[in-house]
């Protein structure tokens, strides 16, 4: 239980988000339960890096009770669709307890989904499709899901060709992407044109959405931790980062936090969204660190982490951050403006978690 009245650090938030999910789900029933996918891989990549800091053995328990109820004695994952790169997230969670225990079924596990990767449909310029149900577009969420696995797959295992397919996947995400006015990436790009949302000249979708941008540095500054420092593309990537937070960061509110549709503060109908707020602060806060965005970019860093603190409630000793979107398809501005909002989600309470650890 927490007191909001005590000063709290970074990582006291951390772990007071981590007990209240801990108190309302058991590890197997976090939803959707008994599916391998991302709602419950960022929430646990968050409880890991949580661990990491506090040692408290409850939270690796509690990674590797939900990992366990998904993936059976065999190293078969019960649940996860092949055709979406949202279940292949997860996969970050069987590194570290591969490493722990040794058992070979995270293994099997790894290389099942990297088996799905190498084989996952493209459109004509090499994009992983999003979702097969959604052929040949890609969408910025994308990276978060594929690339951070299998660039600590290529770096645990020797297999450098892993690394490269999320290099490629980033790279062409922003050629095709970018708004050269902004620096802003749009949510999605249709390879063919055809999407009811595409722009018929550019196959871009209309809106710069708040937490598709937060996705992108997260996972490529993730894939850079198992880059080697020689790496041939390394300086593209690290430009990759610092140009999409340097935009980002002329949109950041005079509250501190980013809206939802980012560039279009203060237009009817938008709103001061969480979940992206976080990945942004957590994303400045580790490129400072690796020397990619200068020190200076940490003032704008801790307006937006005291804003989102601001903005927390406190109910009978839980945590509860709100103001956050529930998952969202591509669409235009009243589309994102009038999806609705959540309290402790896996979504938000995940991207808290990961502006917590690294705010530190």
């Amino acid at each position: 239980m927490i007191d909001a009245k005590k000063e709290m650090k970074p990582i006291d938030y951390a772990r007071a988000a981590c007990d209240t999910m801990m108190r309302k789900y058991r590890a197997e029933d976090l939803p959707p339960k008994g599916r391998f996918h991302y709602h419950q891989g960022v929430f646990l990549s968050g409880v890991y890096e949580t661990y990491k800091q506090c040692r408290e053995e409850k939270y690796f328990q509690y990674m590797k009770d939900w990992v366990d109820s998904i993936i059976d004695e065999n190293g078969e994952i019960h649940t996860f669709n092949k055709g979406e790169l949202d279940d292949i997230q997860p996969g970050i969670l069987l590194f570290p307890l591969l490493e722990r225990t040794g058992d070979q079924r995270y293994r099997k596990a790894l290389d099942t989904l990297m088996e799905v990767i190498r084989n996952f449909p493209q459109n004509k310029d090499g994009g992983f499709w999003h979702k097969d149900c959604f052929p040949d577009q890609m969408w910025l969420d994308g990276l978060y899901m594929a690339g951070p696995v299998c660039a600590e797959y290529a770096w645990r295992f020797g297999k450098k060709e892993y690394l490269d397919i999320a290099v490629q996947q980033a790279l062409l995400m922003r050629e095709k992407t970018e708004d050269k006015k902004t620096g802003l990436w749009y949510h999605a790009w249709d390879c063919d044109k055809k999407a009811e949302w595409a722009d018929k000249k550019t196959g871009l979708s209309p809106e710069f959405w708040g937490r598709s941008m937060g996705w992108v540095p997260i996972a490529v500054l993730n894939e850079m931790d198992y880059m080697p420092e020689d790496y041939e593309k390394r300086e593209e990537m690290e430009s990759l980062v610092r140009d999409l937070l340097q935009a980002l960061c002329r949109y950041q509110s005079e509250e501190g936090r980013w809206y939802q549709v980012v560039d279009k503060g203060g237009q009817t109908g938008n709103w001061l969204e969480n979940s992206c707020s976080c990945l942004y602060v957590a994303a400045i806060c580790k490129a400072v660190r690796k020397g990619i965005l200068e020190n200076t970019y940490l003032t704008q860093a801790k307006k937006g982490y005291q804003a989102v603190i601001r903005s927390l409630d406190f109910s009978g000793g839980d945590l509860l951050i709100g103001q956050v979107c529930i998952g969202t398809g591509v669409g235009d501005y009243r589309h994102y403006c009038e999806r609705p909002i959540s309290v402790n989600d896996l979504h938000g309470v995940g991207a808290f978690l990961l502006m917590c650890t690294e705010a530190r």
